[in-house]
């Protein structure tokens, strides 16, 4: 980072996010001096703490540490718009005219200077961007990576390697995205979400395409072929399409499953790829599957380096993560927090296991989007055999008058459903006979997956 040649210190404030903290390693590398504040400690920030941080734990001006108030002109701040103004230590900083940075910026910063990977969507973005890490890193030309999430092959959210390959996970909260300039870039999705932030679809759909305007002249953009016609034509950007459709530039051919395992052939714009093989779970999974082969052909790995490191790619902690797999009991933990998440969590489940009896436990994340889908939340786990709602997990937001987990309750036509208080969940669970269990979210309900997991194991011991 050419700009910060003079810095000392970088300072988080709200370090335990996983965007946040996969910034604060990258500069821990970079040789500069790191600390942060974070409302509540978390595995991350215990990561952080081995890796060197200094984290505290309350909003509290006294605990930032001396060597970051020594002097303001050595002091980088990165903050997240998730972070209240009202805060006391971003107000400290900010009164006393520290070098203020939001998080999207230093990593436009970071794309700027590199050969930059971007992908965005309102679902499947992290899968893809941690596939697309992997396979990179597995290939010759090797990359530098900020994921949206924990990969299980490395267990971290940010990757180094040589060469000037970054890829990273482009946010569409905030208009965050909006920040980078890729030479490549990869769109998942554009579905309602952040209606907070966007107000309504069309605006949705208008900050994708300003996304896409980023791109650098002589650059691409891979889209899903359900969305093309939702992205406008910029001049000096080539367009490939990635899908199911037989116009797709990148799709599946002879698709068989043997086993645990898919076989299938990747057709590509240079040819055909025969006889990958990926262990990933669940039909709908293989489109993220094609995203991530896509960019890693458009970036120069082969064949071979990419059917190797597929077969051993383990996929993101709570990206349909599989915690216990018996004939008796499966237990699978995931962030979807929008009802095509929760449709393509049952498409998986449903595909890869049958018809077992599927548990579903949800807990809805803001105020603002269980308002904005709560049909669509009904709708989406009426497809599950016994739905367990948790209340809405409230994040950045203040409760909005009437609106509650009981809202998509009774929008619901499945009989076997109940809202829970988080704190009973484990009690109730252990009075239900379960063959399938999720759990599902993008609040703390992270917090209770080892607890249940324990449970669970201890029923099939």
């Amino acid at each position: 980072m050419k700009e910060f040649v003079n810095i000392e210190n970088f300072y988080f404030v709200g370090i335990g996010g996983i965007g946040m903290s996969s910034l604060a390693r990258y500069v821990i590398l970079g040789g500069y001096n790191v600390a942060g504040y974070d409302r509540k400690e978390s595995d991350i920030t215990k990561d952080l703490v081995m890796e060197g941080c200094n984290i505290s734990y309350a909003d509290d001006t006294d605990t930032i540490p001396e060597s970051v108030v020594a002097d303001s002109t050595a002091t980088v701040v990165i903050y997240t718009p998730a972070i209240p103004a009202e805060n006391n230590i971003l107000s400290f900083f900010r009164d006393r005219g520290y070098i203020l940075i939001k998080r999207a910026e230093l990593l436009g910063k970071i794309s700027g200077e590199s050969n930059n990977i971007a992908i965005a969507g309102t679902h499947g973005k992290t899968t893809v961007t941690t596939l697309t890490a992997h396979l990179l890193k597995q290939s010759s030309l090797d990359c530098t990576a900020f994921l949206g999430g924990i990969s299980r092959n490395y267990m971290t959210n940010m990757l180094t390697g040589t060469g000037d390959i970054t890829v990273m996970e482009a946010d569409e909260f905030d208009r965050s995205f909006h920040n980078l300039t890729p030479r490549l870039a990869l769109i998942t999705s554009i579905d309602a979400d952040h209606l907070d932030v966007y107000g309504n679809y069309g605006e949705v759909v208008n900050s994708y395409n300003r996304f896409a305007e980023k791109i650098l002249k002589g650059g691409s953009l891979v889209l899903n072929d359900k969305i093309r016609d939702k992205i406008r034509t910029i001049e000096g950007v080539t367009y490939y399409t990635y899908g199911f459709e037989k116009s797709s530039d990148f799709r599946i051919n002879n698709l068989k499953k043997k086993e645990e395992a898919y076989v299938f052939d990747l057709v590509t714009p240079e040819g055909i790829i025969k006889d990958v093989i990926s262990l990933s779970p669940g039909r709908a999974n293989l489109e993220n599957i094609i995203a991530g082969m896509a960019l890693a052909l458009l970036s120069g790995a082969t064949e071979d380096e990419l059917k190797k490191a597929l077969v051993h790619y383990k996929g993101v902690v709570r990206r349909f993560d599989i915690r216990i797999n018996t004939s008796e009991i499966v237990y699978i933990d995931d962030y979807a927090h929008h009802p095509r998440e929760l449709d393509f969590i049952t498409e998986s489940v449903r595909d890869h296991y049958g018809n077992r009896k599927i548990t579903a436990v949800f807990q809805p994340h803001l105020f603002t989007r269980t308002r904005d889908h709560a049909a669509g939340f009904a709708e989406s786990l009426d497809r599950f055999d016994r739905v367990i709602l948790l209340p809405v997990y409230p994040a950045r937001e203040e409760p909005v008058e009437g609106v509650n987990s009981g809202m998509i309750l009774d929008k619901m036509k499945l009989d076997d459903k109940v809202v829970v208080e988080k704190e009973k969940l484990l009690h109730h669970l252990e009075k239900l006979n379960i063959e399938i269990l999720l759990t599902m979210g993008a609040g703390d309900i992270d917090s209770l997956v080892k607890p249940i997991e324990i449970m669970l194991k201890q029923r099939v011991s």
